[in-house]
């Protein structure tokens, strides 16, 4: 089997209004990186790859047929308080303070301006969850 570098065996898929506003989000709060890009003849977005360091997502304009969707995401990141600040002011909403959680993560959480959720989460400890 092969999954091209950066993708998962399972790669999130997200059907949102106004992708390219929603990419450029993305990009502002989360650092995401642009890699590829396809359109629909009548120039829609039918599909953006971004990466997030080790994992990438797709984004594409909702339509009829693919309705827009919602879904929730754990985001490692470096620092989790630099990256709360970074996409509130983005434009996400707070919904989580960020905190130090009995697993050994610092997690706030936030959604985005299509409704996704975000925890972002900094790994304190190299401990397993459990």
């Amino acid at each position: 089997m092969h999954v091209p570098k950066g993708f998962a065996v399972v790669t999130p898929y997200i059907f949102v209004d106004g992708a390219e506003k929603y990419i450029e989000f993305l990009e502002a709060a989360f650092n995401a990186i642009e890699i590829g890009r396809s359109k629909a003849p009548n120039g829609r977005i039918a599909n953006c790859q971004l990466r997030f360091d080790t994992a990438t997502i797709m984004v594409s304009e909702a339509s009829e047929q693919f309705p827009a969707s919602s879904g929730a995401f754990y985001f490692y990141v470096e620092d989790a308080d630099t990256a709360m600040e970074r996409a509130l002011d983005a434009g996400a909403e707070k919904i989580m303070d960020v905190e130090n959680m009995p697993y050994g993560d610092r997690q706030g959480g936030v959604r985005d301006t299509s409704g996704n959720i975000w925890w972002v989460s900094e790994r304190l400890s190299a401990a397993p969850y459990f």
